[in-house]
């Protein structure tokens, strides 16, 4: 059963590449391990920044596509879906034919979509060719993670993860910084083109300073079914999860593709005992610290990526600012990632993830419990504390689980570790927009009937008040052309406090989910194959 499934790809048994440990100490530039961390740095600086630049100019591109609140969600939920369905499969691809290859090859692609993003002029090539990125950012993340993996020996590793966490954490909040400066001094455009010189630098780096390894056991065969049935059950997982704010989390489509994808994951799951090179031995999986890093991934994504999504509409459409002062007001979660994720990286190394990891995820849950507490009128010293301890947070979850999963794996699966890495954020991502999502507009809906009633405001036809909702769920006042000054000012403020209502219960939840996370955490411990990686190179 097994031949007929699988595609071998042996080649001659003397060309079989050599462990990490048999190569020779890499000399110069390509294999340094210091230089093969920047340049992995720098590839995945544009998928990490293009999870969250575009959260800031999503209001511009929506106004100069004429794209509608639902459609402007695509931007960010068609990068997460094709990221969250190909990145196992990606780190998978990595393992089998070198991390160096399929690095550079998602590089070039990537900043190749990017381009051609920047070159659109309708919403569905904008979604089109995000969907291009995810494809492309997959092959490069987790192949990244397996590089690392295979050029630091144990004892810099969590150093080297960490100052990688620093260059993704800093990239994913410093995203709306630039995405500010960029919008309010270029164009929408710009956020995207950014990313073509940026993908130069990382392949002429990656050509010159990258030691392709691949492990003595390394995976010879692809598991097409299996490849088949997990994308299958993740494409209805995260469609399933994208679509519920629209279809409703009662209706019958919804749970029906939730149901299909735990059929798939089901049958995925008996599929792999039979298959001689499953796509993911599920022994991993008896690793509890490797399943808690993993649920942990999801979690701390769900509370960030969900929270962030509301509040660069806060910042915008509530209190007036531009795109560049909303960024700037985010630094303080962009700098205490950079400062954090290092000294969480070597903090990590001396005693070890639980404790760091627990902190920073109880940290995180204050910092949504506080973002809950924001008005129209809080100033911007009491946003910075919240932003801030959110940076604090996540810098330790983002560098400790991430050693968490990956060394706890083989090193032949190093690969499909990132890419499990990586899948969990996204997926987390995509469950933190939606499920944040649905709370939004269910807490709007319930409010804005009652409260435009109360402030005195003309009665609205179900029609009238369902585009109302839609405007008010990104802050926006549904105010008319010609509509007088007084009304207008009314409508503006019933607008703002619905709106923050709403806000105020999805950051709750983030929270809630967050201090879950704290006892997820108590489950990690320090990787057990970490110091089967490296071994070749000099620090």
């Amino acid at each position: 059963m097994t031949s007929q499934t699988t595609i071998d790809t042996t080649g001659p048994a003397d060309e079989s590449p050599s462990t990490p440990s048999d190569q020779p100490p890499a000399k110069g530039l390509r294999g340094h391990p210091w230089f093969t961390l920047i340049t992995v740095a720098v590839g995945v600086m544009m998928v990490a920044l293009d999870g969250t630049i575009v959260a800031i100019a999503n209001p511009a591109i929506a106004k100069d596509l004429g794209a509608t609140f639902a459609e402007v969600q695509w931007i960010t939920n068609a990068y997460f879906l094709a990221l969250a369905v190909s990145l196992i499969t990606a780190g998978k691809l990595g393992d089998r034919f070198g991390h160096r290859q399929t690095f550079l090859i998602g590089v070039v692609g990537f900043a190749a979509a990017s381009g051609a993003i920047g070159l659109s002029d309708s919403i569905a090539l904008v979604v089109a060719f995000r969907v291009l990125q995810g494809l492309f950012g997959a092959l490069l993340m987790p192949a990244a993670l397996g590089l690392l993996r295979a050029t630091f020996p144990a004892e810099k590793l969590n150093m080297a993860i960490g100052i990688w966490g620093m260059v993704i954490g800093a990239s994913t909040a410093g995203g709306p910084i630039l995405g500010g400066v960029l919008v309010e001094h270029v164009n929408w455009q710009s956020v995207f083109f950014i990313n073509v010189p940026v993908g130069v630098l990382a392949v002429a780096l990656g050509a010159v300073m990258l030691l392709d390894h691949r492990a003595e056991n390394a995976p010879r065969s692809f598991d097409i079914l299996g490849i088949v049935l997990l994308s299958g059950a993740m494409f209805c997982l995260v469609w399933a999860l994208i679509k519920a704010p629209e279809w409703g989390w009662g209706d019958g489509l919804t749970w029906a593709f939730i149901g299909g994808s735990a059929v798939l994951f089901a049958g995925f799951a008996v599929w792999e005992n039979f298959v001689a090179e499953p796509l993911i031995p599920l022994g991993l999986f008896r690793s509890v610290p490797l399943s808690a890093g993993v649920v942990l991934m999801v979690m701390m994504a769900i509370a960030f990526m969900g929270g962030l999504f509301f509040v660069t509409f806060y910042l915008q459409n509530v209190h007036g600012m531009s795109p560049i002062d909303a960024g700037l007001h985010l630094l303080p979660l962009t700098g205490m990632m950079i400062v954090g994720s290092p000294l969480a990286g070597a903090m990590i190394t001396k005693v070890g993830p639980r404790i760091p990891l627990a902190g920073g995820m109880l940290c995180v849950a204050v910092a949504m419990f506080g973002m809950s507490t924001l008005e129209k009128g809080t100033g911007s010293l009491a946003m910075s504390v919240w932003f801030a301890l959110l940076g604090l947070g996540l810098a330790p979850v983002m560098v400790g689980a991430t050693e968490v999963i990956v060394g706890n794996a083989p090193m032949e699966l190093s690969g499909v570790a990132g890419g499990l890495q990586q899948a969990a954020m996204q997926i987390g991502g995509s469950l933190g927009t939606a499920v944040l999502g649905a709370v939004m507009a269910s807490k709007v809906d319930s409010d804005l009937a009652g409260n435009w009633t109360d402030a005195g405001l003309p009665a609205l036809t179900p029609d009238q008040l369902g585009r109302a909702s839609e405007a008010v769920q990104v802050g926006v006042p549904p105010v008319a052309k010609g509509t007088p000054p007084g009304i207008a000012a009314k409508i503006t403020d019933v607008a703002h406090d619905t709106f923050i209502s709403g806000m105020s219960l999805a950051s709750l939840v983030a929270a809630g989910v967050a201090a879950v996370a704290v006892f997820v955490a108590l489950l990690t411990k320090r990787g057990e194959n970490a110091e089967s990686g490296a071994g070749v190179g000099h620090i």
